[in-house]
């Protein structure tokens, strides 16, 4: 007979590293297990369930902040989904999932619930929806030099006493999208050393003085043709500085013969390049769920200052859940968003189809299309303007 869920102690890290690898493979060289001293490392929280004594299901959860429409938007980051061959389809992450969403509302408010997904299939069920991918893009390094030189940009190598400048970058562009973490809190050390070594280089673009961009990168081994140039973050605030970061890695064509970017949805950096050559060649799908509907739809920036609009009622059914069922109204004032309660009315969604709204990921016309919206029309057009006009984009993998 199975028990819990329930947070798991240092004690239980024996079977927890034996289940993760049961479920991942083996540990990859290099990595370093967690012992007692140092679990559980900050901002990670991992619920199990037990079958008498065996850990037979697992589920951690990571403190997280994402940026949606303009706001920062506590979330709960899930990662490390495990359960045993002999116990998959018993419906224990019903229960595991709950008691982890709980957790995170109760204890930081989170209202949003993100996770990358192998099986989307499985999260569905719990109103998570694709909203966007973490993909991985080659380019040969050669066609590089094609790009249109910058008229005024400069670059130069970051050092530690650049680490604000470049948490500033991040910021005004991440705040500019729907999706992407804000890189703040215990699930990232802000440590400038620690931030530059990661990596063999970072490079600014710098109009003047100002750091307009910057492109964070790795080398990698040996040379020539079948050579891997990668880089995590190409991040720019011009067209200017995004051609100066594609000028400085078209330096290395002579070594590496390809450009791995880590990279999301429709990203402007490819506005600068000339060609076409642009493949995915890994792509991690990213999921969404709204957990608290009240919490997630207060505080957006949904519109203009001068545009009003007062008590936009909507419902949703079918969350397995029970946490996002209801009936709701929206209003904007000022530009602000409030979300609470209301009365019988307005269209229908499914727990789906308000992940994919609130990312701004599909409209209305396509959630109806999809079965994940019904109901009355007349004001699909608002909900259209609110919610559309940003793009989708995630730039860490968890």
């Amino acid at each position: 007979m199975t028990t819990g869920p329930r947070p798991l102690l240092a004690d239980d890290i024996p079977q927890l590293l034996a289940l993760g690898q049961e479920a991942f493979g083996a540990f990859p060289a290099g990595y370093t297990l967690p012992g007692p001293a140092d679990y559980p490392a900050p901002g990670r929280h991992t619920w199990g369930t037990f079958d008498g004594d065996r850990l037979v299901a697992k589920v951690v959860r990571r403190e997280y902040d994402s940026w949606f429409h303009g706001t920062q938007v506590p979330t709960n980051g899930i990662a490390g989904v495990a359960v045993s061959a002999e116990h998959r389809g018993a419906g224990l992450l019903d229960d595991l999932m709950a008691a982890v969403l709980d957790e995170g509302k109760r204890e930081r408010g989170e209202a949003i619930s993100t996770l990358f997904a192998t099986a989307p299939g499985i999260y569905r069920r719990y109103g998570f929806e694709l909203v966007t991918s973490y993909d991985t893009v080659e380019i040969t390094t050669s066609r590089l030099a094609a790009v249109k030189p910058p008229e005024s940009t400069t670059t130069r190598r970051a050092t530690a006493d650049d680490f604000g400048a470049v948490r500033r970058v991040y910021k005004t562009w991440a705040s500019a999208q729907n999706g992407p973490l804000t890189r703040a809190g215990a699930s990232f050390p802000a440590d400038a050393d620690e931030f530059i070594g990661s990596f063999t280089g970072v490079t600014l673009a710098l109009a003047g003085d100002d750091v307009v961009g910057y492109a964070s990168w790795n080398r990698g081994s040996g040379y020539g043709d079948t050579s891997t140039f990668e880089v995590a973050d190409l991040v720019t605030l011009t067209g200017d500085a995004t051609r100066a970061l594609w000028r400085m890695i078209a330096t290395f064509a002579s070594v590496t013969g390809r450009v791995h970017l880590s990279t999301s949805g429709r990203d402007s950096a490819r506005l600068a390049l000339p060609f076409a050559g642009w493949q995915v060649v890994e792509s991690e799908p990213y999921m969404l769920r709204i957990h608290d509907v009240p919490g997630a739809f207060t505080g957006l920036r949904l519109a203009s200052p001068g545009v009003a609009v007062d008590g936009l009622a909507f419902g949703v059914e079918g969350d397995l859940l029970d946490t996002m069922n209801g009936h709701w109204s929206l209003s904007v004032d000022g530009g602000v968003s409030t979300c609470a309660a209301g009365p019988v009315g307005g269209p229908t969604f499914a727990p789906r189809g308000l992940s994919l709204l609130y990312a701004g990921a599909a409209s209305c016309a396509d959630l109806r299309m999809a079965g994940l919206l019904s109901g009355v029309q007349d004001r699909d057009r608002v909900w259209d303007s609110l919610f559309g006009g940003r793009q989708v984009h995630v730039r860490d993998y968890f």
